[in-house]
């Protein structure tokens, strides 16, 4: 099944590690450190031109991680994914 980050961005819920609350957890120097990396390796999709409110990370079959910045909720975005594993 795939999950729907928002805009025309799609990816296949298999490839998801997490889904993220941007303002909650980029408060940590980790996340930060995280996403600037990401973002440095041209890693990061962004999903809107709005406000991020989430990011999903994702890691496909050669093993790339890819960050997914979207407008979409945390909680949206986690009721997407597991309505669509019943």
């Amino acid at each position: 099944m795939y999950l729907h980050l928002g805009e025309d961005h799609i990816v296949n819920e298999k490839d998801v590690i997490g889904i993220f609350d941007l303002e909650r957890t980029s408060v940590s120097k980790y996340t930060r450190e995280f996403l600037s990396a990401a973002t440095k390796n041209k890693r990061v999709m962004s999903c809107t031109s709005d406000l991020p409110k989430s990011f999903v990370v994702t890691l496909d079959k050669d093993y790339t991680e890819k960050v997914y910045v979207s407008l979409l909720a945390c909680s949206t975005l986690k009721k997407r994914n597991q309505k669509s594993r019943f």
